[in-house]
């Protein structure tokens, strides 16, 4: 079983409580569930990170710091997905055995100054123990009302599919921090490849970005946590719309064609699936591009097709296109 099946198969089951809630606007099945409260929307996400399995605490060069922004940035990611200001955030930390007070300290401080750079305040939380090192996050972001966000469901054949940077360096960097090369191997300065470890271990939601978007009047997109090969297919599905990606315009991250050789994968491979690169991919009318690129889209990658919700890989320099149409997923199993 895999994260997706899950998924489905919860909002199967949720599905009839949606209308017990007449607040509720969008739920699962976007970056954030809107709600209305009062005048405006609130905008809430959750996201959970667990030692092990999205980061590890012991590997040389990781600081509690690095993760304590690592779990932030991921949910406040979403609410750049959305478009929307950040807001509140409330943390849950469960503590493993010899976690000690110094340690939450600077997990903490690691949030804190990404809070100062974004305007999110930690508002509450809580503490429990645990096994191993584990933070929930939930993030409010506050929409003046329900059209003035980024959707999934909002695609229109004719739009152009654009993307706010380069991707493949949080991939790149996570092969650097594993030891599957080194610098040295890969010829990069190491200023180079500190710079796609930064990328992985600290990464900056989009949020101006997302904000600067919907005020230019684009209305769908998300952000790229798990790979373009899969975070398109959630618009294209989302949409009913077709979407066809020129992998030739993708823009790559410097530093990942020489990690990419140096592993034995293709650049293309890491820019499409490798995930976590928190870029927003958004999809633009026409008369909307320029104020699109002046709100930060950098590349045209693709356009929105009418026909069935589907993805299509081209490239008309005749790249092999070894990446399956799957970005990363949790195995459940």
């Amino acid at each position: 079983m895999g994260e997706r099946s899950l998924i489905t198969a919860l909002e199967e089951l949720l599905a009839p409580g949606r209308s017990r809630n007449r607040r509720i606007v969008r739920w699962v099945g976007d970056d954030c569930a809107v709600v209305r409260a009062g005048g405006t929307c609130a905008v809430t996400s959750v996201d959970a990170m667990v030692d092990g399995v999205h980061f590890r605490s012991g590997r040389p060069g990781t600081t509690y710091a690095d993760i304590g922004h690592r779990a932030l940035a991921a949910a406040v990611s979403d609410l750049a997905a959305m478009g929307v200001p950040a807001g509140e955030a409330y943390v849950v930390l469960g503590a493993p055995p010899g976690f000690t007070e110094a340690d939450g300290l600077e997990l903490m401080r690691g949030m804190e100054a990404l809070c100062a750079r974004t305007g999110m305040v930690v508002a509450g939380g809580d503490v429990t123990r645990a096994p191993v090192l584990l933070l929930s996050v939930t993030v409010v972001g506050w929409a003046d009302d329900e059209d003035t966000v980024l959707r999934r469901d909002r695609a229109q054949p004719g739009d152009r599919v654009g993307v706010t940077g380069p991707l493949g360096a949080s991939a790149a960097g996570l092969a650097l921090l594993d030891g599957a090369t080194t610098a040295a191997d890969c010829g990069l300065d190491p200023g180079t490849a500190a710079g796609l470890e930064r990328s992985h271990l600290r990464p900056e939601p989009r949020l101006t970005a997302g904000i600067a978007l919907v005020a230019a009047g684009v209305r769908a997109g998300l952000d790229l946590s798990d790979g373009i090969a899969t975070d398109v297919q959630h618009l294209a599905s989302a949409s009913g719309v077709g979407i066809a990606i020129d992998v030739d315009a993708v823009p790559i991250a410097a530093g990942v064609v020489a990690v990419a050789a140096a592993t034995g994968r293709s650049a293309l491979d890491l820019a499409l699936a490798g995930g976590e690169d928190y870029e927003l991919c958004v999809c633009v009318p026409p008369a909307l591009t320029g104020a699109a690129e002046a709100a930060g889209v950098v590349a045209w990658i693709g356009d929105v097709t009418a026909g069935r919700p589907a993805v299509r890989l081209h490239s008309p320099s005749g790249q092999p296109l070894t990446a399956a149409l799957s970005g990363f997923e949790h195995p459940l199993d």
